[in-house]
């Protein structure tokens, strides 16, 4: 069962045509995985999912939900929390303290406090670091402090913006590993990735996305196996 639906999605900036016809499906326990070169799209379409940018045509709708007119804070609400590209943690304040913030919107202490539990667990090193200042923590923790963030929101569809971006390779497999645990705990996943080999290790589907449309889709097993995409993606 498809719970979000992009259909024919154009999206400008100004004169710029960022997003051609548009169309994509994520089914409900799924890891949906966007893959492109800078300048595909791909995190044009994070912030139309957000409610960042407006499609000037087509549809974009989240579990009956129209995220072409909805309120980004409402969005959220819903339960579709995005991590976005460059982690975006607070510099001065405690990894607990930027944890926390992802529960703003809910008023229940106590389902916070399990959410903090839940990600203390998923991800020791913070529980380690718990105490420190985000500026500190390596890029690898900063990033593990933005999806962790997010579970704390207690999303139900998590977008995940190039969460290997400048990362080192063994730092790499264990996000890609934290992300596929979240998923395992219920969570649905759409995630952009220019690391096309590590992202479709862990993605139930892929779509390539190219200049703002989409050009090959598949299972992610088709599309690493497929010439197209060893040749631009994962190399010969």
């Amino acid at each position: 069962m498809s719970v979000l639906e992009v259909g024919e999605a154009d999206v400008y900036y100004g004169r710029v045509h960022a997003l051609r016809g548009l169309s994509f499906e994520v089914e409900e326990g799924e890891i949906v995985c966007l893959l492109g070169n800078n300048g595909a799209g791909k995190s044009t379409t994070m912030n139309l999912l957000s409610g960042l940018v407006r499609p000037k045509s087509g549809r974009v709708s989240w579990n009956g939900i129209d995220l072409a007119t909805a309120k980004p804070w409402d969005i959220v609400s819903a339960g579709l929390i995005h991590v976005p590209e460059g982690r975006r943690i607070f510099s001065t304040m405690t990894v607990h303290e930027n944890l926390l913030l992802g529960g703003y919107t809910l008023r229940e202490q106590k389902k916070i406090a399990e959410r903090l539990e839940q990600v203390y667990s998923l991800m020791p090193r913070l529980a380690e670091r718990r105490k420190q200042q985000g500026g500190t923590l390596s890029g690898g923790e900063q990033q593990m402090v933005a999806i962790g963030r997010a579970i704390v929101g207690g999303p139900k569809l998590l977008l995940l913006d190039e969460p290997s971006m400048g990362l080192a390779p063994l730092v790499v497999k264990q996000v890609m590993e934290i992300i596929a645990a979240v998923n395992a705990q219920g969570t649905t996943v759409l995630l952009v990735e220019q690391n096309a080999r590590a992202a479709l290790k862990i993605a139930h589907r892929a779509y390539v996305v190219e200049t703002g449309s989409v050009t090959l889709s598949g299972s992610a097993a088709e599309l690493a196996a497929d010439p197209r995409v060893v040749e631009a993606y994962l190399g010969a």
